[in-house]
């Protein structure tokens, strides 16, 4: 109750209702041992605040009630919440939709377009020797293997079968874009879970009659409560090893060692450690669970049409001993005497045999252009930071550059990260343009929970620092607050 009625309601002053988890009330009894019965879970429940749960437990209620075990209060307090949100959603106002509007607007032409927007932009190009944007000119034929490579991966809790006809493909996508201009040959190799390695020769033989190859790898994530096969991801599956799982990395090195040009298209809904993509790929594109255009996107990528200006969301460590890997860490988690890191040669500080950093950083992403920071200007305007900078695309394609924009507290009294996320921005920047993107900081966003949880700004010195990633700061300004 002081969770869900002191602070949430008392203290928020939270007016709508609260509901549990799938079957969470009666786990009370069945999973922890909190409680002796349903009717118990239910009572102890709805007196805390939980209006409506999705379980059998609440169905001891009106017995419970009519025994006196609980009040008629409790009930009535829980019904007046929803009432007070079905009201204020207008439901009583326009009880029912219109059902012959589903097939107009479900997966109407706007909204694929829409799904292939998102995915566009979502990717994230990690490395790229040149080889992308692909010149077709150079290649009569493609090998696209991989678990991945012909399976649209929807991702956790999607009510949409892998198998769908809706869903396309990377090789799908490809062959759509290429039409007849490159022959395209296909081959799983290996399935994205079992140390089943029977296929992968099938694979290399694709490759070694190919010009390239491209390598779709990951994972695999389905609903949880709808059969899910053999998932690698998602909610209820966890990985004990960030490797790539089954026998994908050995089906990545059998294509390498073919010789021919390897393009890696990882297709995931979380990171893995993946050094050996980072020395031996041409290529990586990371694509998470895209969605229902996922294979046109990716194949519209790799060919040049789009140009990426995704950003990771998060960073990839080295090693499943390299994590947790994140931007924002504590001056004491990385910054104390050498924290290069070591090598197999020379072992050092921290992660002994390897840097403590990430394999590519929060914010990191690449284009098929290049862009130039300059003439950035740092102040503030009222109760705000504003930061300006000139960002000159100085590469042959038109793109879209994200500008970020990270803080540090130089001196507080609870400890702050060296560095935090406060704004960024994506602006499309046409080949030889030069653009002024403005980012606004509000001072409450720099704000903390002090040790009597309440939440302070305190006055000094702040590190105002703007660049293209997490790693990659291009200009730092301190400015003083208070």
């Amino acid at each position: 109750r002081y969770y869900m009625t002191d602070i949430l309601r008392g203290e928020l002053g939270f007016r709508g209702f609260v509901y549990s988890d799938w079957g969470s009330v009666d786990r009370l009894k069945t999973f922890h041992y909190a409680v002796e019965t349903s009717a118990d879970a239910a009572r102890q429940s709805l007196m805390a605040g939980i209006d409506l749960n999705v379980d059998s437990a609440y169905q001891t209620l009106e017995e419970q009630v009519e025994a006196g075990k609980i009040d008629m209060e409790y009930i009535d307090t829980a019904v007046r919440r929803m009432l007070y949100v079905k009201f204020a959603l207008g439901i009583f106002d326009e009880p029912y939709g219109d059902a012959e509007e589903v097939e107009r607007v479900v997966r109407c032409a706007d909204h694929v377009a829409l799904a292939k927007e998102v995915a566009d932009e979502s990717a994230v190009l990690l490395e790229n020797n040149g080889i992308l944007p692909l010149d077709l000119k150079k290649y009569k034929s493609i090998a696209v293997v991989g678990p991945n490579s012909d399976q649209t991966v929807y991702g956790d809790y999607s009510w949409v079968r892998p198998d769908t006809e809706e869903g396309v493909t990377l090789y799908q996508g490809l062959k759509n874009v290429l039409g007849d201009a490159v022959a395209l040959r296909h081959a799983d190799g290996c399935d994205w879970w079992s140390q089943d390695g029977s296929r992968i020769a099938e694979a290399v033989a694709a490759v070694e009659q190919s010009d390239l190859a491209i390598v779709a790898v990951g994972t695999r994530s389905t609903y949880l409560g709808r059969g899910p096969r053999k998932s690698t991801a998602g909610e209820g599956f966890d990985l004990s090893s960030l490797e790539l799982p089954g026998r994908q990395l050995d089906l990545l090195k059998a294509v390498k060692a073919t010789g021919k040009p390897l393009v890696v298209v990882f297709i995931a809904g979380k990171p893995l450690a993946m050094p050996w993509v980072k020395e031996n790929a041409d290529a990586l594109l990371v694509q998470w669970y895209a969605g229902e255009q996922q294979g046109n996107s990716a194949a519209d990528i790799l060919v040049g049409n789009v140009n990426p200006s995704g950003r990771l969301n998060v960073s990839f460590p080295r090693s499943t001993g390299n994590s947790p890997c994140y931007y924002n860490y504590y001056p004491t988690d990385r910054e104390f005497g050498n924290d290069r890191g070591g090598s197999y040669e020379e072992p050092a500080l921290h992660y002994i045999f390897e840097k403590p950093y990430a394999l590519w950083s929060f914010g990191y992403g690449l284009s098929y252009t290049e862009y130039k920071y300059g003439n950035c200007r740092v102040r503030t305007e009222g109760e705000r930071i504003v930061a300006e900078v000139e960002v000159e695309n100085c590469g042959p394609r038109d793109g879209k550059e994200v500008v970020q924009l990270y803080v540090r507290d130089m001196i507080s009294s609870v400890a702050t990260p060296v560095r935090q996320l406060k704004a960024f921005e994506k602006v499309p920047v046409r080949a030889g343009e030069k653009v002024t993107v403005r980012l606004e900081v509000p001072f409450s966003e720099l704000m903390f929970t002090n040790e009597r949880m309440e939440r302070v700004l305190e006055p000094g010195e702040f590190e105002v620092q703007v660049g293209s990633s997490s790693d990659r700061i291009h200009f730092r300004e301190k400015i003083r607050i208070g």
